[in-house]
């Protein structure tokens, strides 16, 4: 048996109707792709038994491991298990370690084991049982004609628990010798089209194991190269040389050759220089702060932020004039301008960003319609300012503020030689 390829399934109602959020399938691409799996489709799938056995029909019919998660619970919703002992025409049994387990894991709780509960015990005789220590439901793994079908609950942290500390493991006695290599470059300043142009000549070139792949957010494109080999060290020489191709062309748009996001990239800088930088936000509500906090090592350059969403916070906090907020208003570049330079002062901070906007979908004029966006960023001594145009969309509008104003942080501390 040999793995090369996966797909993936997640099982439930919930995920159908969008009453919860599914991160299940993002986090188990990313560790089948560490192991060289290349996963090749992801399907959602309601608690109905004839879909869940058309799906896995035809998911074996193009890779060699299907992983599900959901559908494991105790209630009768949860159908999984029933399903995949007429799958594969076996018959639950008792998995009297399981049982056990979960006899201790009530009572440690002052309870006492539930004939509902007692038939998470219950597994596919067909099936070898992962012991799931944070949770009720076991992970079932189940080998047949040269396939791997692998049943992780639905919980999150549970599920990842179960593919960290026992199915990865297994998983690498299975694999193939097939490697995958990525590498990505962050730019910014450029749209994905006219990025496209500038590279099209060195993309038509690129050999046919090595697939260029273009990743648009708001104000940046990432640019990723996937190989797929036997020898990931030659996989990453290859992979550098080709993008060392293509730095020339792009050289002023590329914000970095090692982190993927902006605020990444800006903390590398401050770090480098030793500097400090806040954030004052109005539209944004703290977004920006967000995402610089999300960095680990965020608070050796982090010292904080206003939300002055309200013109009242802008006076009374950040020393904007109420002459500037009669005269321009509170969306106005002399508005931010104020904003960053005071928040420098005012927070001691080396950098300071600021951002009011309308976010919308009301309050905008025939002046300032809805969308109307300044940024600025400050040492306190230069301020440099970015007026942006939106949409009528509150949450792109609020993306679209955030991440210009970290591009325009970034931009202004790797332009100026000086910023005491």
């Amino acid at each position: 048996m040999s793995i090369k390829t996966a797909e993936i399934i997640t099982i439930g109602d919930e995920i159908m109707i969008g009453q919860i959020t599914d991160t299940n399938t993002q986090f188990l691409s990313a560790e089948l792709n560490k192991l060289g799996i290349q996963v090749i489709r992801k399907s959602s799938i309601g608690d109905i038994k004839s879909d869940i056995i058309n799906l896995l029909n035809e998911s074996f019919s193009r890779a060699d491991l299907v992983v599900t998660t959901g559908g494991l619970g105790p209630t009768k919703d949860d159908i999984t298990k029933h399903t995949i002992c007429e799958y594969f025409n076996s018959k639950l049994i008792i998995h009297e370690p399981t049982l056990e387990r979960l006899r201790l894991f009530f009572e440690k709780r002052g309870r006492e084991l539930s004939e509902t509960n007692k038939q998470q015990a219950y597994v596919p005789e067909i099936c070898q049982v992962i012991e799931n220590f944070n949770g009720t439901a076991p992970c079932m793994w189940i080998e047949k004609d040269h396939k791997i079908l692998v049943c992780l609950p639905g919980v999150p942290y549970e599920m990842k628990a179960l593919v960290l500390g026992g199915v990865s493991e297994k998983l690498k006695h299975k694999l193939s010798h097939q490697k995958i290599y990525h590498k990505t470059i962050l730019t910014a300043g450029i749209g994905e089209s006219m990025l496209s142009d500038l590279i099209a000549t060195w993309e038509a070139q690129l050999p046919q194991h090595i697939k260029l792949a273009y990743l648009p957010s708001y104000g940046s494109v990432r640019l990723r190269l996937s190989a797929i080999g036997s020898d990931t060290t030659q996989l990453e020489l290859e992979v550098t040389n080709h993008f060392n191709n293509v730095y020339s062309l792009i050289d002023e748009y590329i914000v970095s050759k090692q982190v993927d996001t902006i605020e990444e990239a800006i903390g590398e800088l401050l770090l480098k220089r030793g500097l400090s930088i806040t954030t004052a936000e109005s539209c944004t509500g703290g977004g920006i702060a967000a995402q610089i906090v999300s960095v680990s090592g965020s608070s050796q350059y982090f010292k904080g932020s206003v939300v002055a969403y309200s013109n009242e916070i802008k006076i009374r906090v950040l020393g904007v004039e109420e002459q500037t907020l009669q005269k321009f208003g509170a969306v106005s570049e002399e508005c931010v301008m104020e904003m960053a330079q005071n928040l420098t002062k005012f927070m001691k901070s080396d950098i300071g960003i600021a951002v009011s906007g309308i976010a919308g979908p009301a309050g905008g004029s025939t002046e300032k319609p809805v969308g109307t966006i300044w940024l600025a960023c400050s040492n306190g001594n230069k301020t440099i300012t970015k007026r942006l145009l939106g949409t009528s969309i509150r949450e792109a509008n609020i993306k679209l503020a955030t991440n210009q104003a970290l591009y325009l942080a970034w931009k202004f501390i790797s332009e100026t030689n000086s910023l005491q």
